[in-house]
């Protein structure tokens, strides 16, 4: 179990490689400030569901954000896991009318996150990206461009939400290959 970030880096599988240098190389990106980084990199562990990232991530995570801003990355990853479903099956299904309807769920934690709103809008931005909602990816970089944020830093988290994903699914991975080599032998 990866119980830091260089944990992870670590356990990561040597086929992962460019996975282990994109994560060495994002958290040392300078584009965003720390609390945009490290919430875009846990709303994003927290998005991919997989045990070992969340854990190592959270670790350093928790050491770079205010009480805030840790609970207003848990609250991103949990209000756009449930847009990111509702809105994503509106854009995808053939009856349009759908689209026309109000959505009758509460999201009132994006009108008021605990942090900066464009800090909560990035790690909103980066969880859809995981999540796959186009809806939600256009809705939120259009408030980050609205926001004065530039191309280089919606990029970021997007690079971010991109190679946490990728670890997870690495971890993920791992699992099952050390077991088929297992089996094989």
């Amino acid at each position: 179990m990866a119980a830091s970030f260089s944990d992870l880096r670590d356990a990561l599988p040597d086929y992962a490689k460019d996975i282990k240098l994109n994560l060495s190389a994002l958290a040392a990106e300078e584009t965003l400030t720390q609390q945009q980084l490290w919430g875009c990199f846990l709303s994003c562990a927290l998005a991919t569901r997989q045990k070992d990232v969340i854990a190592a991530i959270m670790a350093e995570a928790l050491q770079q954000l205010s009480p805030e801003a840790q609970t207003a990355a848990f609250a991103a990853a949990s209000i756009m896991a449930m847009n990111n479903v509702y809105y994503r099956s509106v854009h995808l299904m053939t009856n349009k009318e759908y689209q026309s309807l109000p959505a009758k769920l509460r999201m009132n934690v994006i009108a008021s996150p605990g942090v900066d709103k464009v800090d909560f809008e990035l790690w909103s931005f980066a969880v859809s990206a995981i999540s796959g909602c186009g809806m939600c990816l256009d809705a939120h970089e259009a408030q980050l461009q609205k926001a004065g944020l530039s191309i280089a830093h919606i990029q970021s988290a997007l690079r971010i939400a991109a190679v946490v994903n990728a670890a997870a699914t690495s971890m993920e991975s791992a699992h099952y290959m050390s077991g088929s080599i297992a089996n094989a032998a």
